[in-house]
């Protein structure tokens, strides 16, 4: 397995921001929080909050030590949520109003099937770990390559003797059934009966030096992964296979978002961000005026792909702009984790500081 280099490190301070006591904390010491309810938190909209998601037109948002909220007033009020483990959740998604998952440190991941007022624990890390010990001793007797089989199999000991220690970083499900969720050291696991079981995908992903996978993205049938150190790769066969694609950058990749014309967009560190029109085949680098880290991008309902920086700067990739970022509205000056667009067109945002609704994004922005 790879270390984490420094610019992962600063992603997961970023993402984790209690990894050193829950993701690199050994397995006696993450006990306690995957069996610990989150606990209600007076203004907790003000907290430390990771990622948001649509819930039909609920929002919902994750953040440090399990904590959930969720609105129904596009973003102006805020309630917690009930939630059995407090360790911090790093991705959120919502297939339908009703039907959603979170993941998170030590492995975790969590379903809801009530709007995400309540939610069960479906896996851990040490549960994780396992499954892809046994996958990897399942297919070393047929491997191709007995050396690179013999190799996952020690590295799948060592994820399982550390425990739930490794988070998973981002989800994507195509609907309440089929879902990918990708994390530290390229963990990777598929379900196809929403959560009941999982399969990891570890053997079927060319990450042979364990890259961390930060992003997913999918067009149909083609899936895109992204990563540390300029990793990205693409499926073809609906996530049952990946190979690694020829990168623009050797800078660490955090986000993936595709266009409603197909064109897929990727941003990094140091403001760097690229566009694919040919699935990945090759990218042109997008202008940006500052180089900050890109955390975060979400697709509006008019198609167009918004990109937020660690500084708040917001950025619209639209058809029409070719190769340039155009910002939208003044930067908000602080950390930005996520982005998202609420029902009645609103933006809201999530980071450090807590959440912040931005009425009218072309022109101001109101907590």
């Amino acid at each position: 397995m790879n270390r984490i280099s420094q610019a992962s490190a600063v992603l997961l301070a970023l993402y984790l921001p209690f990894a050193t006591s829950e993701c690199l904390a050994g397995p006696t010491t993450v006990g306690a929080p995957l069996s610990t309810p989150a606990m209600p938190v007076p203004a907790a909209q003000k907290s430390v909050l990771i990622d948001l998601a649509r819930a039909g037109t609920r929002l919902v948002a994750v953040g440090e030590r399990g904590m959930v909220l969720l609105s129904d007033d596009n973003g102006q009020s805020w309630r917690q949520a009930s939630v059995p483990v407090s360790v911090s959740l790093t991705a959120v998604q919502f297939v339908d109003a009703q039907k959603g998952w979170a993941v998170g440190h030590a492995g975790v991941v969590l379903a809801t099937r009530d709007g995400g007022e309540h939610w069960t624990l479906q896996l851990d890390g040490a549960r994780a770990a396992q499954l892809e010990l046994d996958a990897a001793k399942a297919d070393q007797a047929t491997a191709a390559n007995p050396d690179d089989a013999l190799v996952r199999v020690q590295n799948a000991e060592r994820l399982v003797a550390d425990g739930a220690d490794k988070p998973f970083l981002a989800l994507e499900f195509i609907d309440a059934q089929h879902g990918l969720i990708v994390g530290a050291y390229g963990l990777a696991l598929w379900t196809a009966d929403g959560g009941a079981t999982w399969q990891s995908l570890m053997g079927h992903i060319a990450n042979p030096n364990g890259m961390h996978l930060y992003a997913i993205s999918h067009q149909g049938p083609r899936w895109f992964l992204a990563g540390e150190q300029g990793y990205l790769a693409r499926s073809d066969d609906d996530a049952v296979s990946f190979s690694q694609l020829e990168s623009p950058y050797e800078g660490s990749f955090f986000t993936l978002q595709s266009r409603a014309d197909g064109a897929l967009l990727v941003g990094g560190l140091r403001g760097n961000a690229f566009i694919s029109n040919d699935g990945g085949a090759s990218f042109q680098h997008l202008s940006v005026p500052m180089p900050i880290s890109f955390n975060d991008a979400t697709r509006l309902a008019g198609g167009q792909v918004l990109l937020v920086n660690q500084g708040g700067a917001l950025f619209l990739s639209a058809e029409q702009t070719g190769a340039a970022l155009q910002p939208l509205g003044k930067p908000l000056g602080k950390p930005v984790s996520s982005v998202i667009e609420a029902a009645d067109g609103s933006l809201i945002v999530a980071g450090f500081t807590g959440l912040q609704r931005i009425a009218q994004p072309s022109t101001a922005a109101s907590e």
